[in-house]
């Protein structure tokens, strides 16, 4: 079985809401996705999905991928897509750097590999737990009482997982902190989510004055030098999201002990095949894992639950999904739907979900062998 084409399609994703995080300094109102479809040889087609939370909050943005599987497509067309490794390298050698580009190529090569073997991605990777994923809400930078509001809509349709985003001013997040933690209801998960928006002082201020309360921080500084610097000077347990971007990183939290648990998003790491090895990483050292797209439809969440359920169940806190983020469906219903705040595994073979083609309109890029 060869890769005989690839299409690539452009979709806008408008926000039901806008969005704000990293203490308001970063907004957002649409997400700029790029779909791939991977055919092959054997009649087999697989979907990839890469969709940056904007162009302002890492490295990456849409027009990026697209540029970049434009430079790989010749490198992968005629491999075998069920050699996840062989085509891992040869979109390395054709573009060194830039993951988030490589991203939907992975994740599509898994999907063809999944039907190919007649089960879903995550018993193909070695794992498959059918115990459903409860999804972590995503509630932006906001006032106390804004940010009350958006917790209880989130509660209405079942969430028990919360990813509060504080950041920029020490006392509004000590406030908004100490007042989710007194509505927080009991088996209730949550996170506060600095998105780098804390310099060293700031994120020590914060972290000293919460103290008593044993939350867990995410992402409390810029980079990993900050987050080693003020390690011995709090006790805090901290996830780790923007500055996982590499294994070389997740092997550095690991060993120097930075982290109690990382943040692994599937778009920003290069996908599956990259992810995995973060995730044996952090087995190996007793680091749980939160597991999250970047941003997307329906595909990408199921990508991210897919790699979930290769965990075992008590070191996986939750997934993010942003499907309930956004207002459009490119797939229609199907695929693993928020129920009662969680996702379940689906049973198809492969990722498990494709979008309605139709509905994409024409490809803005198409390679063939």
């Amino acid at each position: 079985m060869k890769i005989s084409r690839l299409s690539v399609y452009h979709v806008d994703l408008p926000l039901e809401h806008p969005y704000w995080l990293s203490g308001g300094r970063l907004k957002f109102d649409v997400l700029d996705a790029t779909l791939v479809k991977v055919e092959t040889d054997g009649g087999l087609t697989g979907w990839g999905e890469g969709t940056p939370w904007g162009h302002t909050y890492v490295p990456a943005h849409g027009p990026g991928i697209r540029a970049g599987i434009q430079t790989m497509a010749p490198f992968v067309l005629g491999l075998d897509p069920r050699r996840m490794l062989e085509v891992e390298r040869a979109m390395d050698t054709a573009l060194p750097g830039h993951l988030y580009a490589k991203s939907p190529i992975d994740m599509a090569c898994w999907d063809i590999a999944g039907q190919a073997a007649g089960v879903p991605i995550a018993d193909l990777m070695g794992g498959g737990s059918r115990t459903p994923r409860p999804i972590a809400s995503s509630v932006g930078a906001k006032t106390v009482e804004e940010t009350r509001a958006v917790i209880e809509r989130y509660r209405n349709r079942g969430y028990v997982a919360h990813s509060v985003k504080i950041g920029g001013d020490v006392e509004r997040d000590i406030a908004r902190v100490r007042d989710v933690e007194s509505i927080r209801r009991p088996g209730e998960i949550v996170l506060y989510d600095v998105n780098r928006g804390w310099t060293r002082q700031q994120a020590l201020r914060v972290m000293t004055a919460c103290a008593d309360l044993g939350v867990m921080f995410e992402q409390p500084c810029e980079s990993l030098d900050d987050i080693a610097a003020i390690a011995p000077r709090h006790a805090a347990p901290v996830s780790v999201d923007e500055s996982l971007v590499t294994v070389q990183d997740a092997a550095r939290i690991a060993r120097d002990g930075l982290a109690e648990v990382f943040g692994i998003k599937l778009n920003r790491v290069g996908g599956l095949t990259k992810a995995a090895r973060m995730r044996d990483i952090a087995l190996a050292h007793g680091i749980d894992m939160f597991v999250m797209a970047t941003g997307g439809s329906v595909l990408a969440d199921t990508e991210a639950l897919h790699l979930a359920a290769t965990i075992p169940d008590p070191n996986c806190h939750a997934v993010w999904a942003c499907q309930d983020m956004i207002t459009v469906d490119i797939a229609s219903g199907r695929g693993p739907r928020n129920r009662d705040g969680h996702l379940h595994l689906p049973e198809t073979p492969g990722l498990g979900v494709h979008p309605d083609e139709d509905a994409l309109g024409d490809p803005v890029g198409v390679y063939s062998a």
